[in-house]
């Protein structure tokens, strides 16, 4: 099954500083829930999500919504409070304007509007009600933030409703919203009749959505909460939840083990907050239902949600279109790196080492060579480690957990020869025996062409390689030459030999 379309990565000029989307650098959104309240500024590389500043309030704005109609009151106080805050925070930040956003909460009770003209008079701040389909749709906008080529259905796990979309061929197709919420949930107090609510419900939107959709994302706090558990159940690797997968019998394992370990316990070791503990049955009563009638083989959990959807709402086509993995490491490069721009130069002389490398595989060289040299302010006895910390935990979209463990692998070796005796080998697990030599011709490479120009970013020195003739052949320029030292050749050596292959030297 294929996860990530993207054409063959090229080195476009940056975009980043391109007047037309400057506007971009720096994006405040507030997102009023039925659970929380909160604000997020973007900021940076503006085709991948950067956060400049991230934070919610636990408000409960739907509590008690299902039984009265009307929203909490003591949430109500609680979210204007930070609604107010929040814009003088973004005041002091630099951003005149917010654009904030009420969910299915503020949508659905009879006080919404009344809620919406008093924030309003008290802070300044207008807020769009949005209706269910446009949740979906900003929802799976946020998918397709991170996974521009993705394809299946995104469901969006709020308090108080479930939104669904159909994406594909990064197009946003049917969307819908229904109540299946975990705070409408729980006040079905009896167990087969909220579960025959929940498979009500669904069986009424599956009859709008293709059959096709053998794929679900997952957007959500209570999803993430599920996922972070069953990190724990499996003894997971990399603790990092976006992109995350799950299998359909992932959900019957997961049921088992919160019920032999006991919910507060899981909670507990999983760092989950208490304001979550509640939700996580309905949580997992919805996502079963939603995995059996919606026919899914595979499951993702997305960090990026309505907020990254409201950015890429923002985004012209042409940003759209960029791959968010590559737009973010150049970023860093450009932010970070001693010389800007020796990425394209080290991308071109290590890419005949990978002349059969498919296209998903190219875009993880590309992404390395950009990020080669961005932790060189780390102590030079940890740049490995601290390479491979930064990368595999590092906020970049479009990328599967093993693809982060590669990409970290594989800037490891451009520091150190060895990944042996290092915290990392655990995670390693992830890649095969083949990606882990991969990586490590990779780094090693990297290792060679950043000795060779350290303070250029031109070159004409470049490898060839005859896999069938074990030949690693160095065909260097007059200038190169000149920098060419005992480290270099040493570093070249080290490369055949992890390439079981015989080196030559030679003019250009």
């Amino acid at each position: 099954m294929q996860d990530l379309a993207v054409t063959p990565p090229l080195f476009k000029e940056t975009v980043f500083d391109d007047p037309s989307i400057r506007d971009l650098s720096k994006v405040g959104v507030i997102d009023i829930g039925s659970n929380s309240v909160r604000l997020v500024v973007f900021d940076g590389a503006a085709r991948s999500p950067a956060y400049f500043f991230n934070e919610k309030i636990m408000c409960g704005l739907g509590v008690g919504l299902s039984l009265n109609g009307k929203l909490n009151p003591s949430g109500r106080v609680r979210a204007i409070d930070a609604i107010a805050r929040f814009k003088h925070l973004a005041l002091s930040m630099g951003i005149q304007e917010l654009t904030a956003i009420a969910t299915a909460a503020v949508r659905t009770a009879s006080d919404g509007q009344d809620f919406c003209k008093e924030v309003l008079e008290k802070t300044g701040q207008f807020i769009a009600v949005v209706s269910g389909e446009e949740e979906a749709k900003l929802s799976a906008q946020g998918v397709l933030t991170g996974w521009p080529g993705a394809y299946g259905l995104v469901c969006d796990l709020g308090g108080t409703s479930l939104e669904l979309a159909e994406i594909s061929n990064g197009q946003v197709g049917k969307c819908a919203s229904s109540e299946l919420g975990p705070l409408k949930l729980m006040d079905i107090s009896k167990k087969k009749e909220r579960l025959e609510f929940i498979k009500s419900q669904l069986s009424d939107l599956a009859k709008s959505f293709s059959p096709r959709n053998n794929r679900l994302f997952l957007v959500g706090g209570s999803w993430r909460a599920l996922a972070r558990i069953d990190m724990e159940r499996c003894d997971h690797p990399l603790r990092v939840l976006h992109e995350y997968r799950m299998e359909k019998k992932t959900i019957k394992d997961l049921k088992h083990f919160i019920k032999d370990q006991g919910l507060e316990n899981v909670v507990k070791q999983c760092s989950i907050s208490g304001n979550r503990i509640m939700f996580i049955p309905y949580a997992i009563e919805v996502l079963e239902k939603l995995s059996n009638i919606f026919r899914s083989k595979d499951i993702a959990i997305s960090s990026y949600g309505i907020r990254e959807g409201m950015l890429y709402e923002k985004m012209p086509q042409m940003l759209r279109d960029r791959d968010p993995l590559i737009e973010a490491c150049r970023f860093a490069e450009a932010k970070d790196a001693r010389v800007p721009g020796a990425g394209k130069a080290l991308f071109n002389f290590v890419k005949p080492l990978f002349s059969n490398a498919k296209d998903s595989e190219t875009r993880l060289i590309q992404a390395a060579c950009l990020l080669h040299d961005v932790s060189w302010r780390a102590h030079p006895d940890y740049r490995h480690e601290a390479c491979f910390d930064y990368i595999t935990r590092a906020n970049l979209g479009g990328l599967k957990h093993s693809e982060r463990v590669f990409l970290g692998l594989s800037l490891l070796f451009r520091y150190k020869n060895s990944h042996s005796r290092t915290s990392f080998d655990p995670l390693l697990r992830l890649l095969s025996a083949q990606k882990i030599k991969d990586a490590e011709i990779l780094g090693k490479a990297m290792r060679l062409g950043a000795n060779l120009w350290v303070a250029s970013t031109k070159t004409e020195t470049y490898l060839k390689y005859s896999k069938k003739k074990n030949k690693l052949s160095l065909k260097i320029s007059e200038l190169d030459k000149k920098r060419l030292g005992e480290v270099s050749l040493v570093r070249l050596e080290s490369l055949a030999k992890s390439l079981r292959a015989v080196t030559e030297v030679s003019d250009i």
